[in-house]
C-alpha cells in the first residue's frame, strides 16, 4: 500500500468531479493556501476536491542548514538557483502518486490541475509534464522552472496548458525566472499564458480573481 504525502482536503460538493493539487512554498505547510479556495468563488455546482500535501521538514542549506517544510533543498540563491533535483524529483514522484490517487477516487485525470507557489511550483511543473496521463492544467505561481535543463517530459502532457503568475517586484524569485519559464514553456510546444502584478513574493486580490477564470476554463466550470 503507497503511503502518501499527508495532506490538507477540501471538497466542495459532495461527490467531487475534478481535484486540484496545489503545492505551498518553502517554510509553508497544506493550510497556507486553505484560505484559499473560498476566495476564487468557483460555482457553487462545481465539486472539487483540493488537495493541499504538506512537504515534509528537511534541511535547507540557504537557511543554514536549519529544518523546515520544504520540497527540496536550496543549494544556493544565485539567479541561476541550484537546487538538489534528486530531492525535487522524489517529491515530483510524491505529487504524481496523489494524483495516481485522485484517478482511483473515480476522477478523470483531463480533470485535475496541478498547482504550486515558489518551490511548490517547481515541483509541480516537474509532475505535471512527466505525469503518463493528460491532466487539465498547470499552475504557477511566483515559481521558477528548476528541472528545465534535465526534464524528461511525457508525451501525454506535450501540450498541456500552462498559466503563469508572478510579481515584478518578487525579491525572493525574481521575474526573471517567471519570464524564462515562459519561454521554455514555449520553446516545447504548450499553449502558455503569462500575466505580472506590481507586487512582492505573494499573491493579491486581482491574481486570485485570475486564478479563478483560468480554473474556470481549464475545468469547464
Amino acid at each position: 500500500m503507497t503511503e502518501h504525502l499527508a495532506c490538507l482536503e477540501i471538497e466542495t460538493a459532495a461527490n467531487p468531479t475534478a481535484s486540484i493539487v496545489w503545492l505551498h512554498g518553502l517554510g509553508a505547510n497544506g493550510h497556507d493556501f486553505e484560505p484559499m479556495v473560498p476566495e476564487l468563488h468557483l460555482p457553487e455546482s462545481a465539486a472539487i476536491r483540493f488537495v493541499f500535501p504538506h512537504a515534509p521538514a528537511i534541511a535547507v542549506t540557504i537557511n543554514g542548514g536549519m529544518h523546515m517544510p520544504a520540497w527540496y533543498d536550496i543549494l544556493e540563491l544565485s539567479i541561476e538557483r541550484k537546487v538538489d533535483e534528486v530531492q525535487l524529483r522524489a517529491s515530483a514522484a510524491a505529487v504524481s502518486a496523489l494524483v495516481d490517487r485522485e484517478i482511483a477516487r473515480g476522477t478523470q485525470s483531463r480533470r485535475i490541475v496541478l498547482a504550486g507557489f515558489s518551490q511548490g511550483g517547481a515541483v509541480a511543473f516537474e509532475a505535471a509534464l512527466t505525469y503518463s496521463q493528460p491532466l487539465a492544467g498547470l499552475l504557477g505561481l511566483s515559481t521558477y522552472f528548476a528541472t528545465a535543463g534535465s526534464i524528461k517530459p511525457d508525451a501525454a502532457n506535450r501540450l498541456l496548458p500552462v498559466q503563469l503568475f508572478h510579481g515584478t517586484h518578487d525579491p525572493v524569485v525574481p521575474e526573471e525566472l517567471g519570464r524564462q519559464s515562459e519561454l521554455t514553456f514555449r520553446a516545447m510546444g504548450h499553449p502558455v499564458t503569462y500575466k505580472t502584478y506590481p507586487i512582492g513574493h505573494n499573491l493579491c486580490l486581482e491574481e486570485v480573481a485570475d486564478i479563478s477564470a483560468w480554473l474556470k476554463q481549464v475545468l469547464s466550470l
